[in-house]
């Protein structure tokens, strides 16, 4: 494979894995790395082997094959919006921004680009959520009453060997947050189920775990469908959660995420549909770069396109609004 460039915009957590899933499929390749914060980078942050950068500016000088932002959500369209304008094709991190309106100087140029724009939404990439996508257009389980998506897992224990209070998640100033941190259930709803249409919210800050941004939140979802989705997410259950329960006319599907199952259950009876817990969860990071190259070099068309990130962060911004005003909020659309 000929060696190549390629470029990563931040130096958390999970940009270190993208780093490191970017040596792995393209042996040989040279791997960047800038500060999303503009600070000099070491070898102790980013590994001995990433070129490191001290600015975006500086780092398009090497033309890479194609970047991945990963610097916090509210930077996100700012660091893509640069890079390409300088002709490298992005894949963005989850969410897209921090809100719509944050991204309002950097739309123009993303809708120009947006067959070069992937957004990191890899639940998609899950063999299961895939399997619950054909259960539901095979109509499987006949007309679908009620949706339930719960995810939930104690922040301290998501990084336990750093202070969680000083990690994006947990700061509002850098898009923390359970909306947005774990977006991915809003991501996974509109795609199985289609366009949220109304929200109402109450999300709360618990206290608990004392930190500035909202650590527990339920919400009612009303699709254009006519569908209700009944969600609740937060940081502070000591088990960890995340499953989707569909209920349908002829039986009810629970998809376990963290478990990589899928059991229906109809008339007293259970079957399990699909289980898979050795599963190396690394998968689905690499088969969004494998996609994405596809993508960047014209062969392939974005899996999760910027409208339909956009339409997902139209959603968190509602929700934000409905618990703010303690009323149902309906989505803008967003142009």
């Amino acid at each position: 494979m000929t060696p190549r460039r390629f470029l990563v915009v931040g130096s958390g957590s999970i940009a270190r894995r993208h780093i490191d899933n970017l040596r792995l499929f393209f042996p040989g390749s040279s791997v960047g790395c800038v500060s999303a914060s503009g600070r000099q980078l070491s070898g102790a942050d980013v590994g001995v082997e990433t070129v490191r950068y001290v600015s975006v500016a500086e780092a398009v000088k090497s033309r890479p094959s194609f970047a991945i932002v990963a610097s916090p959500a509210p930077l996100h369209g700012l660091h893509a919006a640069e890079l390409l304008r300088n002709d490298i094709p992005v894949l963005i991190e989850k969410p897209l921004s921090s809100s719509v309106e944050t991204l309002k100087d950097q739309l123009n140029v993303l809708y120009e680009n947006e067959h070069r724009v992937d957004i990191a939404y890899n639940l998609r990439n899950l063999l299961a959520a895939q399997k619950v996508k054909t259960i539901i257009e095979s109509q499987q389980l006949g007309r679908i009453y009620s949706v339930l998506a719960e995810v939930g897992q104690y922040l301290p224990d998501w990084r336990p060997k750093s202070d969680y209070r000083k990690n994006v998640s947990a700061r509002k100033e850098l898009g923390g947050g359970v909306l947005l941190e774990l977006s991915h259930e809003l991501d996974y709803i509109s795609w199985l189920f289609g366009e949220v249409e109304r929200v109402y919210c109450v999300a709360s800050t618990s206290g608990a775990l004392e930190i500035d941004v909202e650590d527990n939140v339920d919400a009612i979802l009303n699709l254009k469908s006519g569908l209700i989705v009944n969600l609740h997410m937060d940081f502070l259950q000591r088990s960890p959660e995340r499953r989707c329960k569909i209920i349908g006319q002829n039986g009810t599907v629970i998809w376990d995420v963290l478990h990589n199952s899928i059991i229906l259950s109809s008339g007293g009876r259970s079957e399990e549909l699909f289980r898979d817990e050795c599963y190396d969860r690394n998968d689905m990071y690499m088969e969004e770069i494998v996609h994405f190259d596809k993508v960047a070099s014209g062969n392939a068309n974005p899996k999760v396109g910027l409208r339909h990130a956009l339409a997902v962060l139209s959603v968190v911004d509602a929700l934000h609004l409905s618990s703010q005003t303690k009323m149902p909020v309906e989505i803008g659309t967003v142009e």
